[in-house]
């Protein structure tokens, strides 16, 4: 019998206790503001590049946790800061958001990616519920409008694809906005939010989960949302799938729709079955749906979030649905995520393995990795974690 009471102890411990402690205390940037994200296995900083949807999500972290779990003044200032920076230097005037900064502010990289102003969303909108800060709403309320009117062209004019040659629409923006209304529901009319919610369930779990594919999710579709026989129309991402099952869920317990978070915990059990590596345990990064060579070289790395992913989808489906597959899942990919992922010499957690499991980098940030994945799911599986011990009492 699973000891709840103990698991989210043992969650709750290593997010308040060691992660966040690592972000406050190695990431500030004291002098310029905003955050390295940058980290060797110590701490220590090896590349001072300020990436833009990394800022927005350490802002976001901090603030949450400030606004759920208690009001601490250390992570409120550490979010202020980091949200002062990106207002000052992170965009160009007109809320589009740059990719990457210099350590001073200075752009980098032009707004390609719409990531950059989904993370400054949820970071302005989580600020501004911790502070009452009319602007840090007006920032957040701005930028998603931006969002949606870039719903069907994400990258804008730095698209590198040829214009109505082979369009395709992509899963990751219709699964994101899943998560960022909820984000964000203080901040926006309940009719528009409503609206929003809508089609992003239908998107979700109409378009990219696919009867044909036996309940499968794949990334790309025809506009007509029909399925593409080329390597990015056979493209599979397990672990986007899985984690945008548990906004799913959050959405169908927000909406009272039983149906709904049926659907989305059956969905996850299927991808999570689809990617499990049978002979070295984890789940792939990338895949093939018809079985063929992938284009990506990393496809068989086993990632931090795709993992942590996992854990979230299966403890919110058990928790919900109370399908003892669920936990079974949740058993199987904690004691691979905290035996292989967890560094038990310095705070937070390796990234990136390869397919026997093995630490290929041994940053704690990166590029792709910063206060992110790791916090929010320790968080988000110490919840209801504690949730589940007091209903078995």
């Amino acid at each position: 019998m699973i000891d709840f009471k103990q698991l989210s102890e043992q969650y709750k411990h290593e997010l308040l206790d060691r992660v966040i402690p690592f972000w406050i205390e190695k990431s500030q940037d004291r002098e310029c503001g905003g955050y390295f994200t940058c980290l060797e296995r110590d701490g220590s900083v090896f590349d001072t590049d300020k990436f833009v949807w990394m800022q927005g999500r350490e802002v976001w972290m901090l603030s949450m946790l400030y606004n759920k779990v208690e009001h601490r003044q250390e992570w409120l200032d550490a979010a202020v800061q980091g949200a002062e920076f990106m207002r000052r230097y992170a965009h160009d005037g007109q809320l589009n958001w740059y990719f990457s900064l210099t350590r001073e502010g200075q752009p980098l990289v032009e707004p390609y990616n719409i990531f950059s102003y989904t993370f400054a969303t949820m970071a302005f909108g989580q600020l501004a519920i911790a502070t009452g800060n009319d602007e840090y709403a007006r920032i957040a309320r701005d930028t998603f409008d931006i969002i949606l009117s870039r719903v069907d062209n994400p990258k804008g004019r730095w698209n590198k694809a040829h214009p109505g040659t082979r369009p395709m629409k992509n899963f990751a923006l219709p699964m994101i906005l899943c998560n960022l209304a909820l984000e964000i529901e203080p901040l926006l009319d309940p009719a528009f939010l409503q609206q929003c919610i809508d089609t992003c369930i239908h998107e979700v779990m109409d378009v990219f989960v696919r009867p044909e594919l036996g309940g499968l999710v794949v990334e790309n579709v025809a506009l007509d949302g029909s399925l593409v026989d080329t390597m990015d129309g056979r493209h599979m991402n397990p672990g986007h799938a899985i984690e945008a099952m548990w906004f799913i869920m959050d959405l169908g317990k927000r909406l009272n729709r039983p149906d709904l978070i049926e659907r989305a915990k059956d969905t996850a059990l299927r991808m999570a079955d689809y990617g499990w590596d049978s002979e070295y345990g984890g789940i792939f990064y990338f895949m093939d749906r018809l079985g063929r060579p992938t284009q990506e070289l990393e496809w068989d790395q086993k990632l931090w979030w795709v993992h942590i992913e996992t854990l979230i989808a299966m403890i919110k489906g058990y928790n919900l649905t109370g399908d003892p597959r669920c936990l079974e899942w949740f058993e199987r990919v904690h004691d691979y995520v905290w035996s292989h992922f967890r560094d038990p010499e310095w705070p937070e957690w390796f990234g990136y393995l390869n397919r026997r499991g093995e630490v290929l980098l041994t940053l704690k940030g990166g590029k792709w990795k910063g206060c992110f994945h790791v916090p929010r799911g320790l968080y988000q599986c110490w919840q209801v974690l504690e949730q589940l011990a007091a209903r078995n009492q």
